[in-house]
């Protein structure tokens, strides 16, 4: 899924730190921080451990076409 995010929180820092392609958390639109694939990956597993909830939360994301 791919979607707009501001990520004015991580360049006000170091500009020019975040780029296309990196992985960066997420929340409410705003990217929180830079992580590296590992990093990211492990999340992912985390998210789809949860089954259900986590399937449900990415539908409800896609009808409301956030």
């Amino acid at each position: 899924m791919r979607r707009d995010v501001n990520i004015g929180l991580l360049c006000s820092e170091v500009p020019g730190s975040v780029r296309v392609g990196d992985w960066v958390l997420i929340h409410v639109g705003f990217a929180m921080s830079k992580i590296d694939e590992g990093e990211a990956r492990e999340t992912l597993e985390l998210l789809e451990g949860l089954g259900e909830p986590f399937e449900q939360e990415l539908a409800e994301i896609r009808e409301s076409g956030r």
